[in-house]
C-alpha cells in the first residue's frame, strides 16, 4: 500500500509517494514536463512494496514540490534535497533508483553520501562526462503544455507507439498543465547548459563506491546508449550494464516485468537473497 504525503526538507515542502516495508529505496524521476514521483514509479512501487520501503518524491519544480525560495532547479539542489529528504525521514541507509535526470542525481548522491547509499540503479541515465544534449531531449524539455505537446513528448520517449494511448496523452497533458508555471523556470533555452549542469565530473564518478547497475534501452533516442551509459563504464568502480532490446527511454513502462526483475535481483544482493 502506498500513501502520498508532504515532508518538510530544509524549510521547504517535498511531496512524496511512500509505501512498502523493508530496506529503503529512494526513487528519483526524470525531467520531462508533467513528470512526478508517483507518475513515474507508482506501478513499480505497487509491485515491489511487499519487499522494499519505497520513497518516490516529486523533485523540486516537479509535481507538487516547489523550487525553494531564492533557488532554482539543478543538480546541486536536487541532490541536496534528496539527501535531506532521507535525513528528514530518519533513514540512514538506502539504495537509490534514478531515471534519466534522476539517474544523474542518484550518482551524485552516491558520491556525496557514500556511507548512506548502498546501491544505485541508473536507468536511461544522464550524467556521463561530455554527453551532448540530444535533439530528442531538447524537444522534450521544450514540449508545450497540452495534448499535442504531450503526444509528441510521449512518442519520443517510447519505441512502441502503441503505448501512446489517448488515456496516457490526456493524463500527461493534465500533469503538464498543472506544473507548467514551475517547470517553465527549469530548462529555458538555450538548453545545452542544463544538460551540462547534469553532467558529472570524472572526480565525482570516481567517488561513487556503491555498486551501480545501469539499465538502458537499445533504441533510446533521448539519452543514447553510446553517449550516456557506455562512457560511464569507464568511470565507475563497481558497475554493470544491462541493455534491453526493443526499448526506448522508459524501461519501467516498456518492459515492466523484466525491469522489476532486474531491480529486485540487484537490490536483493545486499540481503543475501
Amino acid at each position: 500500500m502506498t500513501t502520498l504525503r508532504t515532508v518538510t526538507v530544509d524549510g521547504s515542502p517535498v511531496h512524496v509517494l511512500e509505501g512498502g516495508t523493508g530496506p529503503a529505496v529512494l526513487m528519483l524521476h526524470g525531467s520531462g514536463p508533467g513528470t512526478t514521483g508517483s507518475g513515474a514509479w507508482a506501478t513499480t512501487a505497487q509491485a515491489l512494496g511487499a519487499t522494499w520501503h519505497l520513497v518516490a518524491p516529486d523533485q523540486a519544480g516537479f509535481g507538487r514540490t516547489p523550487v525553494p525560495a531564492g533557488s532554482r532547479g539543478g543538480l546541486r539542489l536536487w541532490t541536496e534535497q534528496a539527501a535531506g529528504l532521507m535525513d528528514a525521514l530518519g533513514i540512514e541507509h538506502y539504495a537509490v533508483v534514478g531515471h534519466s535526470m534522476g539517474g544523474a542525481v542518484a550518482l551524485a548522491l552516491a558520491a556525496a553520501r557514500p556511507q548512506q547509499v548502498t546501491r544505485v540503479v541508473a536507468v536511461s541515465t544522464m550524467g556521463a562526462p561530455g554527453a551532448p544534449l540530444s535533439a530528442e531531449l531538447d524537444a522534450i524539455w521544450g514540449a508545450p503544455a497540452g495534448p499535442l505537446g504531450a503526444r509528441d513528448m510521449l512518442s519520443r520517449l517510447v519505441l512502441d507507439q502503441a503505448l501512446v494511448t489517448d488515456a496516457a496523452v490526456d493524463a500527461r497533458a493534465a500533469a503538464m498543465r498543472a506544473g507548467a508555471a514551475a517547470y517553465a523556470s527549469l530548462f529555458p533555452p538555450p538548453r545545452a547548459r542544463w544538460n551540462d549542469d547534469l553532467t558529472l565530473s570524472v572526480q565525482t564518478l570516481a567517488a561513487v563506491s556503491a555498486p551501480v547497475l545501469l539499465v538502458h534501452g537499445a533504441e533510446d533516442r533521448v539519452t543514447p546508449l553510446a553517449t550516456t551509459a557506455q562512457p560511464l563504464l569507464e568511470h565507475l568502480a563497481d558497475v554493470r550494464l544491462h541493455v534491453l532490446d526493443r526499448c526506448g527511454h522508459v524501461p519501467a513502462t516498456e518492459h515492466p516485468h523484466e525491469f522489476r526483475q532486474l531491480l529486485s535481483r540487484f537490490l536483493s544482493q545486499d540481503r543475501g537473497q
